[in-house]
């Protein structure tokens, strides 16, 4: 981020030859999120859980990703469909066929023993799968000797340990599933098979017996995970090697990372676990968080975005603004035509009368008695669709953004303009910081003695670019204080959205039932230098995450994120991702618009293809629970970029 105070559009030269770059990457990501749309789908359906979504590449439910606990359940795209798919149900069994207390309560404290007990817990719910769902069973199975591959063609089943481990993952997943080990391997794990099945072997045959039985399985789970944690330490996995074994020991840290060096257990059995050495990992940006404190407020401002800009100014920058648009040549009519039919909901609007049925019509009962044949004597409720709704636009004005600053004054300003149209009420806000590092603020805090964990520590500004009492055409001249550069600073995103609820929930939304939507436009995490100092890195994005997570459960505001460039899905269940190197055009709003009324589900494949610079959108919903259920995985391209994830 830069402050220069420069009045410009500064960061946005040389953009202009990305576009095919931009292009290939949306057309990428927008097929990954398709892919863990229909993902999420099968999971959801498999485990009986509506509430499982992506969110920033991991299946999860809320805010926290569901736990991974066994290996060869961490896919990624270049596993392709049928390898993410297996993974998904995979821990979608789990959940349907695991009981977690009883899991937690049996599961061993030794970090080794605990990932292998763990693994043939996931190894039994896998076995439970339904007959007549063959494709989901094919994708498990798929997955499994994937991994299988992978770990033995990077040389990780050279060592004494590496090969124990692997051999013991292959005889097991045998057992239980009731099938032959990987023919792949089958003559590499044979000498160690037959070297330890015997005293392995009471303990293999018992979970076959008892996979239906989940405690008399973990009987047996238990005992082959302390003999086989007893063979690993016996043969020094996880202690120092000596100078001359420095070779071994390389190659057994290799082995632990192959295995999946951080073992995910369930959140409420206290969250991490490290399988190297039994040392606590660093909590999530969920995990462990502190209450929200503000160290405070004295600086904190609410301003009009208009007053900060000369008026002269203001002027050049709203002329500049039409100049873009007309530029463009937007449709708006077509615009808020769609945004009309997108968001409106069957009000009533009089009675309808002289109809043959409804409710009887006492100004006619005299035609009745007149004539007992005639039918024509009842009224009806008539209803209209009509705009029920109330948007705010909420927009990052933290350094970043003046890089997009015409996509987004743009963007902005046709939608505010659109909504308009379509009648519906809209707020255009923003959100920054009154100084860089701190400001007064963090002054403050050094006068005081530095106290610890301060929380935020900066001076909070909100910005009101148009009301909704006002609309965009009495509003049009503050939407154009965008260009504003000096306005950019610093993002304290939680507060902000806190604001924008706050103020939309004040808002007169079309009665019963209305839509309230905010959507939150911004390039990337919370950042401000001062709070993430003097609290910790993550400070900022728990508060967000834990005001989205408030909003939701009170379901009376939808909270999206619109993001410039970056997936926003850490933080907003739904996301959706624009390519600011292309141009803004009438196809690329509407698909902003198609995800605005979505109302909280994925469009359907056939219309849900994002416009030309839109890169992929996320929701609660993805495709058909019946196909999801068959597990059936239609064929699609293999080779996916990873889409840009948020920084950090």
């Amino acid at each position: 981020m830069s402050g220069d105070g420069n009045d410009g559009n500064d960061g946005n030269e040389g953009r202009g030859g990305a576009g095919t770059a931009g292009t290939a990457a949306n057309v990428a990501a927008t097929r990954l999120r398709r892919r863990q749309e229909l993902c999420a789908a099968a999971a959801r359906a498999l485990s009986g859980d509506a509430s499982l979504h992506y969110r920033a590449g991991r299946l999860s439910r809320g805010l926290r990703p569901l736990p991974l606990q066994a290996p060869h359940l961490r896919a990624d795209t270049a596993d392709g469909l049928a390898g993410q798919r297996g993974a998904a149900d995979g821990v979608a069994l789990r959940l349907a066929y695991s009981d977690a207390a009883v899991h937690r309560a049996l599961c061993p404290h030794d970090p080794l023993e605990r990932l292998l007990f763990e693994w043939l817990e996931q190894m039994r719910c896998e076995a439970l799968v339904p007959p007549a769902l063959r494709g989901v069973a094919a994708n498990l199975r798929a997955r499994f000797e994937d991994w299988s591959r992978g770990f033995h063609q990077a040389g990780f089943t050279d060592g004494h340990a590496g090969i124990l481990l692997y051999t013991v993952a292959q005889i097991a997943w045998s057992r239980v599933q009731g099938r032959p080990v990987l023919e792949d391997t089958e003559d590499l794990i044979e000498a160690t098979r037959a070297a330890i099945v015997p005293a392995l072997g009471a303990a293999l045959a018992g979970l076959r017996r008892h996979r239906a039985d989940q405690r008399g399985y973990a009987t047996h789970a238990l005992a082959l995970s302390r003999q086989v944690g007893a063979m690993l330490a016996a043969a020094g996995f996880g202690q120092p090697a000596a100078a001359e074994d420095g070779k071994d020991e390389d190659r057994q840290a290799a082995v632990r990372a192959a295995f999946a060096l951080w073992l995910e257990v369930d959140e409420e059995a206290g969250g991490w676990m490290a399988v190297a050495g039994g040392l606590a990992a660093a909590p999530g940006m969920v995990h462990g968080a502190d209450a929200y404190r503000v160290f405070t407020t004295r600086y904190d401002r609410e301003l009009q975005a208009a007053q900060q800009v000369r008026p002269a100014l203001l002027r050049e920058y709203r002329e500049r603004l039409d100049r873009l648009l007309a530029a463009r040549g937007l449709n708006l009519a077509r615009l808020a035509r769609e945004l009309a039919a997108a968001l409106a909901q069957p009000r009533p609007q009089g009675w309808s009368f002289g109809e043959e049925s409804g409710r009887i019509d006492g100004r006619r009962l005299a035609l009745l008695a007149a004539s007992p044949a005639e039918r024509r004597v009842f009224r009806q409720e008539r209803l209209r669709p009509r705009a029920a709704c109330a948007v705010s636009l909420l927009v990052d004005c933290s350094g970043s953004m003046k890089g997009h600053v015409e996509l987004v004054a743009m963007l902005v300003d046709t939608l505010a303009r659109a909504l308009e149209l379509a009648g519906v009420p809209a707020e255009v806000l923003g959100f920054t910081t009154g100084g860089w590092h701190g400001g007064r603020a963090r002054q403050d805090w050094l006068a005081r003695g530095r106290p610890p964990r301060p929380g935020r520590l900066n001076e909070r500004c909100h910005l009101v670019f148009q009301e909704a009492a006002r609309g965009w055409r009495r509003s049009r001249a503050g939407i154009a204080a965008l260009f504003k550069s000096d306005l950019f600073r610093e993002g304290i995103d939680g507060e902000a959205l806190q604001w924008a609820c706050g103020r939309l929930r004040a808002l007169d939304a079309g009665g019963p039932g209305a839509r309230r939507i905010v959507v939150v436009i911004s390039d990337g995490s919370p950042m401000d230098s001062a709070t993430a100092l003097a609290n910790d890195a993550h400070y900022l994005d728990r508060h967000l995450q834990q005001v989205v997570a408030r909003e939701e459960a009170r379901g009376e505001i939808e909270v999206l994120g619109l993001g410039v460039g970056l997936d926003l899905s850490p933080y907003y269940r739904r996301s959706l991702a624009l390519d600011p190197a292309r141009p803004l055009d009438t196809a690329l709003l509407g698909g902003v618009v198609r995800w605005l009324a979505t109302r909280g589900h994925a469009l359907p494949a056939d219309q849900a293809g994002p416009a030309p610079g839109v890169a992929g959108a996320s929701g609660a919903a993805g495709a058909s629970t019946q196909a999801a259920a068959s597990g059936e995985a239609p064929a699609a391209p293999e080779a996916l970029s990873v889409p840009p994830s948020v920084p950090r």
